[in-house]
């Protein structure tokens, strides 16, 4: 029996449903890349472009387009920073080409930011650059007291609206998991014209440290528990809602994988494990999948996938409240 691993995500062939999530430590060197791709990585996400830092570089990078300039700036002494974040448009954009034409794999980029501003013009420029998809990342912190939920979500739907609008590549959107009413958010993202949702983005969140009297960040990787949350709503929202989802957070192991699948998710996208394991344990991850399908004499993802979701779950319960109480009462 010939097991296949190849699936579709955003309307591109992939040759395996693990994804490698933007994290500047995977995406930020070339050569990495090319292994990742080697181990079996299905496509990846570049890390984010910043669109707050790139403010200061818009105009200039608008005069050089309008200018036809033969001025490259920054591209052309361009090689991989150890602070990606701060290569300015025309970097990432460099690099959006670089590893288009150096990976076989889908390269997806991605855009975060938290207000209105350049997301049109910058999605445009990606799409230029030969991004074979973008990534939305509306990281906001919604701290006013006096903005309500629903004009925060309807300035984030409009990015996304005039994102779509302006170019022909598929866009996902990376979505936190505190809204309001996630169900109503992602449809209403799909009216929006996203193809696809990544369940959930994971903020970092302030530490205090009471001895030097500083509050500072701090990166916790992931942990196999996390995967909770986006696997129920995947679970909820599979078959209800016209976007491809893709599990994102706590992803560690092939049966993790298997678990999004079966949910309904088309893709996972994994960081928190490569960066522990290295690239090898992409190549692990799959020959769990692998063994696992040929256990069960199966040949493809298609059969699987959304085969626990709510809708055909035999035990539809477990994605809501009635499952809630029972767990409680179930505790000794």
């Amino acid at each position: 029996m010939t097991i296949s691993l190849a699936t579709r995500y955003l309307g591109l062939e992939l040759p395996s449903p693990i994804v490698v999530g933007a994290a500047a430590p995977l995406s930020g060197d070339l050569q990495r890349l090319l292994q990742l791709q080697q181990e079996g990585a299905g496509a990846v996400v570049l890390h984010s472009l910043f669109l707050e830092q790139i403010e200061r570089d818009w105009k200039e990078w608008i005069h050089h387009q309008e200018s036809s300039s033969e001025s490259h700036p920054e591209a052309t002494s361009y090689l991989p920073a150890s602070e990606p974040q701060h290569l300015g448009l025309e970097g990432y954009l460099e690099e959006i080409e670089r590893t288009q034409a150096a990976l076989s794999i889908p390269v997806i980029a991605s855009l975060n930011g938290n207000h209105p501003g350049h997301w049109r013009d910058a999605a445009i420029a990606l799409e230029q650059a030969g991004a074979s998809a973008i990534e939305l990342n509306l990281y906001s912190v919604p701290t006013s007291t006096s903005r309500s939920g629903a004009e925060l979500e309807a300035e984030q739907l409009e990015i996304v609206r005039q994102v779509c609008g302006a170019v022909h590549l598929p866009v996902a959107v990376k979505l936190s998991p505190f809204y309001t009413a996630l169900a109503a958010m992602t449809r209403a993202l799909a009216q929006a014209g996203a193809r696809g949702a990544v369940l959930f983005n994971r903020f970092l969140q302030p530490e205090v440290n009471i001895d030097t009297l500083e509050t500072d960040g701090h990166l916790e990787l992931s942990h196999s528990e996390e995967q909770r949350l986006p696997l129920r709503w995947i679970g909820l929202l599979h078959g209800r809602v016209e976007l491809e989802l893709a599990a994102s957070t706590g992803i560690h192991s092939g049966r993790d994988v298997l678990r999004m699948l079966m949910v309904g998710a088309q893709t996972c996208q994994v960081v928190s494990a490569l960066l522990r394991q290295g690239p090898g344990q992409l190549q692990r991850m799959h020959e769990e999948l692998i063994q696992w399908m040929e256990e069960q004499q199966i040949d493809n993802l298609t059969s699987i996938r959304g085969s626990l979701s709510q809708q055909r779950s035999p035990n539809p319960e477990a994605f809501e409240r009635a499952q809630y109480r029972r767990v409680l009462s179930s505790y000794s």
